[in-house]
């Protein structure tokens, strides 16, 4: 049995612990987020965040997880309720397949939750590890920005 905590939520699975955790969202949890690219940890639209920090769950078992706290996108908001990230990816049309975009916006999170006013360089550098095959690049940077300087703002208001 393995126990995960994921989208604040406890979870005890009956899964083998070599078992990537991506598999386990997917077919254990159903949420069915995080896509499977690669499978080698090259692409990122498996992208979820471990404790604060983006991970390759194709690659992560889910025995290496412990204790750490899980976030899928489906973690951030709802599409009724998008969080604020996934409303800076919609307004700036930043998907055209769609299919990466879940891992770019948790890449995206990471650094927005450790580093709320990130500068362009530094959101390259970050997001550099996704990728997007249709090449909405520009989009997803400009997103990234947007939902920065509206946490900005938000926070110079409270």
């Amino acid at each position: 049995m393995i126990a995960l905590t994921v989208n604040g939520e406890r979870h005890t699975l009956d899964i083998d612990p070599s078992t990537p955790l991506l598999y386990a969202l997917r077919n254990q949890l159903q949420l069915h987020g995080a896509k499977y690219g690669c499978g080698l940890g090259q692409c990122g639209a498996c992208t979820v965040i471990v404790e604060g920090e983006p991970v390759f769950s194709c690659l992560m078992p889910v025995a290496a997880i412990g204790e750490r706290r899980v976030i899928t996108i489906e973690g951030l908001g709802t599409a009724d309720k998008p969080g604020p990230l996934q409303r800076a990816f919609i307004d700036k049309q930043a998907a055209q397949c769609g299919y990466c975009i879940a891992g770019m916006v948790m890449r995206a999170q990471a650094l927005l939750d450790r580093t709320p006013s990130p500068t362009e360089d530094e959101i390259r550098a970050h997001m550099e590890p996704n990728l997007c095959r249709c090449g909405t690049h520009m989009r997803i940077i400009a997103a990234i920005v947007s939902a920065a300087s509206s946490s900005t703002q938000a926070a110079g208001r409270a």
